[in-house]
């Protein structure tokens, strides 16, 4: 008896697929990739103002997509457009925005946002900043902005702990401040002693009854020491 391998459409769960089908399936061509595009992204910090001075320039500089914010803030965390335009680009395609400032909330922001862009195979570009990181003096540009970020956060980080240094010699307590004073604790003691409840304690002192143990707990502790 000769073995003759059975055609590939019986070894599909609907038969009903002759190798014709088949055939005719795998000549079809997958889907072109979409060719890399020019973004535009533009923002109004103020509900009164307009983004169409903004979107006219992004327009002449070939945006075939333009994404915006109205009435967000800058130093807002979450903006609808950003988010959606940074979702949207692929690899190949351009940002553009009008001014350095309607991008990021800050220029460790701004360099971080250019820096992941970079890394996706995104160029970017400023039309009124000397920044388009397909040119090598736009990457020159970008890695001098990033040294200045850093030596942004770095004076930031010293001025803090020199403010900090500086309350500490006036005798300043740092931290947050205590939701129970001592005063309160003694009373919490004595009204639990008295056959309170810690939550009926906790209750007319205004405060959880997680706060009110933790309080007692720290005021123990201080006290064997």
């Amino acid at each position: 008896m000769v073995f003759r391998p059975r055609p590939l459409s019986f070894c599909l769960r609907n038969e009903r697929f002759s190798d014709i089908h088949l055939k005719a399936m795998n000549a079809r061509p997958f889907p072109p990739k979409r060719r890399p595009l020019v973004v535009g992204y533009a923002r109004v910090s103020r509900t009164d103002q307009t983004v169409a001075l903004q979107r006219d320039a992004l327009k002449a500089a070939g945006c075939r997509r333009i994404f915006s914010d109205h009435g967000v803030s800058g130093s807002a965390t979450q903006r609808r457009g950003l988010d959606a335009v940074l979702a949207f680009l692929k690899q190949g395609d351009t940002l553009v925005v009008w001014k350095l400032d309607r991008l990021g909330r800050s220029l460790f922001h701004l360099v971080q946002v250019i820096s992941e862009l970079g890394e996706r195979g995104i160029n970017f570009r400023s039309l009124s900043d000397p920044i388009d990181t397909a040119s090598p003096g736009g990457r020159l540009v970008l890695h001098i902005m990033a040294a200045l970020a850093e030596f942004e956060r770095s004076l930031i980080r010293e001025r803090t702990r020199a403010g900090l240094a500086a309350a500490k010699r006036r005798g300043r307590k740092l931290g947050r401040r205590r939701s129970l004073s001592a005063d309160q604790i003694d009373k919490a003691r004595r009204l639990i002693r008295g056959g309170k409840t810690r939550s009926e304690v906790a209750a007319r002192l205004g405060v959880a009854r997680l706060t009110l143990y933790l309080a007692l707990l720290r005021k123990r502790f201080l006290k064997r020491q």
